[in-house]
This record gives C-alpha cells, structure tokens and sequence, in this order.
C-alpha cells in the first residue's frame, strides 16, 4: 500500500505544546492513518532543546515505534455525479493539542476530517466479596489481576474461596449477616489508544481537494482544490467561506488552477496560494472577505527563446511552504526548487535544480505521465536547507545558507547511497542578499542515479517532511517511510 502522506506534529502556539516533533502522520491509498510516536526522548525525560541546555548528550538516532492506526476514509460514490470517490488520503495536518490527546486533519478528494487521539483507561472490576452466583441477570465482570484480593475472582464477579459457608445456589445472607461489605472496585491500570471523528466537513469542493493548511490562530483552517479555496472553523462543519474563486464564467477562459494553499505561519490574515502557470499570490484576507485580488504576486519572467510546448506543463508549481518565520517561501516545480523572498516579488532569490537532465527526455515524460507528478518540498526547522523527492526513489538537499555550495542526492533505501556534489564557491552572503537568479545543479547531465543506473520513473518520492526542529527527515517511498537522521 503506497504511502502518501508524512508529517511531523508541530503543536500550537504555547510553550508546551509548541514544535515538539515527537509524532508523525503516515495515511495510504487505503485510507488509513497510522501514526508514530518518539521513544528515546522519554529515556531521558525531555525533548533534545532541553536536553541540551542540561548539557545531557544523546549518542543515539531518533527512535520511533508504531503508536496507532485507523481507518479515517472509506470509498464511496457520489450518485449525483455518477462518480466514485476513492479512499486515498491527500494530505494530513496536525492541530494544537489539548488535555493530552492529539488531534489532526486528513483529507481525501472530497471530504475532510477532523480526528480526535486519545489515551483512554480500560476499568476492570474485581475485589466482590459476596458470592453473586446464584444471582439472575449478573453479566460477565473482568475482573483486573492487579486486584488487592487473596483470592481469585470469578468471571461474574465472585470469588472461588467462600468465605461464607452458605451455598452457591442460595442467595440468602448467611447467619448473622455479613461482618463487613466490600464494595466493587474498578482498576485502571490498563490503558489503550481510541481514534474518534469529532468533525466531518464535506460537499464544499465541486473538485478535488489538493491543500489543507491549519491557520495559527487554532481555530480555522484552509481547504482548496482547483479552483476555489474555502475557510472553515473547526467547530462548525456545515458551514465554509469561499475566500478564494478563479472559476471564470465561461470555462473555455479557464487559464490556470490553483495547485497549492498554505497558511502563513505566525500571520493569521496572511495565505499563500500557487497556480498552474507557475505564480504564487499572496492574500490578505483583511482587504476583503472574497479575496480575488492579491496583495502580492510572485512570478519569473520567461527567458525570450525559450518557449516550448512543455514550457506551462513543466512550470506548474506542485508545492509551496513556509519558512518558519515566514519570510520565505519555498515552491516546486518539476524541475527546480525556488526560494522567494515575501519582500521581493521581481523573482526568486535562489533557484535549485532538481533534474536538469531530464530536460531531453522531457517528450518521454509526457507520454508516459511522468511530466504531471506532483513532488512535495520541505524546508528544515532553521531554514539553513530545503530538500524535495526526484525518481528512482531519490531525493535531493540542497543548503540555501549564504555562501552555502551544498547539493546532495540520497536514496531512500535501507541502505542509501549517498553523493555529494561540489559546486564552485561563492563568496559569503546574507540569505536577503542573494542575488535575484542563483541557479545550482548539483547533478550531472548523464541521467543516472547514484547508483550508476538509469533513473527508474515508476519508483519515485513524492512525499516528505522534515522535523521542526532537527535535521531529521521522513521520506515516504512506494509502501515504506524511511528516517533521516544528520
């Protein structure tokens, strides 16, 4: 079953629940959800940042174990449309914790979901000291084997042992009475994981739903899909605000579809979106309450003489994300990553091929689909490195720090092949101060992998996410997810 989504929990906005990165999401084609819980930092009572100010080394890679999984979609057909919607899980978006369970959003194409996980004692009964065998209507009790009883208890609550010399059979009190009552007691030593759906947001996307994005005031989020954005409160379900609609009135105008959403981080008022044509807008959702007009677009200007018949297709943006501080804002397309700056809208500050050699193949790639993938990108917690998926199960990081030349290529396996690319030098300079075009390749035109074969298109890594705060990454390939650890 393919993997099709990972992300690290960032929390809220308190200390306590802050970026911890000590659960991560996986959901697949079969509409599950399976996540994944940090181990090692318990061994030592607290997150690496505090560990660290205590001067407490870790000689160890994250660890992480299986913590649950459940079944958050189920296909099923739209009989208005004669359409059948699949399983699959599009994306997944945790949200601020609360009284020690966990929350988060996935979504499949049409309908989105708001799930609670949470902790819940199991209560065992035991500790009866009157014998209730005999007793009509008494269903079966568990009872906990923790109980403070010398004696064992019976599957109806009962004790073998009687302490009464009276018959099972009689129900009566024996001769005079009983010295003392002990009342059932229930035990709680026991504890399991409980997913329930607290909110179901559906029939608000005429098409399908290709971004969520929590806002970081905690109470609303984004959903989009190709042609419309809605904000939604999740409290209320039944109730969305089309922020967002570049559906023309006739469709034979349509030019472009909106490709990707994301909330700013620290802003509440501020969003993102990119398009089909290779632009990104940044909204304001002060100005307006439809929000068609953008307060800032950012777009490269054509190369004169470059224009192909692959040119739109290839420019697509698949992807956008936030810095964390939201100054920059990093976009893929099928060929590169582009970092921009949010102060500076004449073009990106820096440019990072991902695959230039596939330039040559790019007919292939149509023909066989390849051209359409839609890889993700990430960036790391200080902004210092990006990183995205390529084929043949590969992925690509590259350092965007001033004056940075790195460029590596991994491969998610359970033993990677690592190369590292040296680019020239340049000199030292502020991430502000980049120049507006700086272009870095990293790989050379033969088309091979690191292994030294050719590139495999039907083994690729869409899928990836990066830990808030470390240099680990979790990469999703085909039916594994695989740790990163630097």
């Amino acid at each position: 079953m393919e993997i099709l989504a990972s992300f690290w929990r960032t929390g809220g906005r308190g200390r306590s629940s802050g970026r911890t990165g000590n659960h991560l999401a996986t959901g697949d084609r079969g509409g599950r959800v399976v996540l994944f819980e940090r181990i090692d930092t318990k061994d030592h009572g607290g997150n690496r940042m505090d560990l660290e100010r205590m001067d407490c080394s870790i000689n160890r890679h994250p660890e992480f174990r299986y913590k649950t999984e459940f079944q958050s979609h189920e296909p099923e057909f739209d009989y208005l449309k004669s359409l059948e919607i699949e399983e699959k899980i599009n994306k997944i978006r945790w949200c601020q914790t609360a009284n020690g369970a966990l929350f988060l959003l996935s979504t499949n194409d049409k309908t989105i979901k708001f799930w609670k996980v949470q902790e819940k004692k199991v209560k065992k009964v035991c500790d009866l000291n009157g014998d209730l065998s005999g007793a009509i209507g008494n269903g079966p009790v568990v009872c906990s084997s923790t109980s403070t009883s010398s004696k064992p208890c019976m599957e109806n609550g009962g004790c073998n042992g009687n302490p009464f010399s009276y018959s099972s059979n009689n129900t009566s009190l024996p001769a005079g009475g009983i010295p003392s009552l002990r009342l059932p007691v229930g035990n709680s030593n026991e504890t399991s994981l409980a997913a329930k759906c607290r909110r179901i947001y559906a029939h608000a996307h005429d098409y399908h739903i290709n971004s969520i994005s929590n806002n970081s005031d905690g109470e609303t989020f984004i959903s989009a899909d190709d042609l419309r954005i809605n904000l939604w409160n999740l409290e209320i379900s039944n109730q969305s605000f089309n922020i967002v609609d570049v559906k023309p009135a006739n469709m034979e105008d349509l030019t472009e579809v909106i490709t990707s959403a994301e909330f700013h981080p620290t802003q509440c008022n501020m969003l993102a979106y990119s398009s089909s044509r290779g632009s990104i807008r940044l909204i304001d959702m002060r100005q307006s309450a439809l929000c068609d007009t953008h307060s800032k677009l950012f777009e490269e200007q054509e190369v004169p003489g470059t224009r192909s018949f692959f040119t739109e297709i290839i420019a697509s943006i698949s992807d956008i994300k936030f810095a964390k501080d939201g100054r920059y804002i990093l976009s893929r397309d099928y060929m590169t990553l582009k970092l921009w700056d949010v102060n500076m809208d004449s073009g990106p500050v820096a440019t990072f091929q991902v695959h230039e050699y596939l330039r040559p193949k790019l007919c292939d790639l149509y023909e066989n689909d390849s051209i359409f993938d839609k890889f993700e990108c990430c960036l790391s917690g200080d902004g210092i490195r990006v990183a995205t998926g390529s084929y043949s199960n590969m992925f690509r990081v590259f350092g965007c720090s001033g004056g940075s030349t790195e460029a590596t290529t991994l491969e998610a396996s359970k033993s990677p092949m690592r190369r590292q690319v040296q680019t020239p030098s340049r000199p030292s300079k502020s991430l502000g101060t980049l120049p507006r075009v700086l272009r870095r390749g990293g790989a050379d035109a033969s088309g091979v992998d690191a292994n030294g074969s050719s590139f495999d298109f039907t083994t690729k890594l869409l899928h990836l996410a990066w830990h808030p705060t470390e240099n680990s990454l979790a990469c999703a390939a085909s039916n594994s997810l695989y740790m990163y650890y630097a």
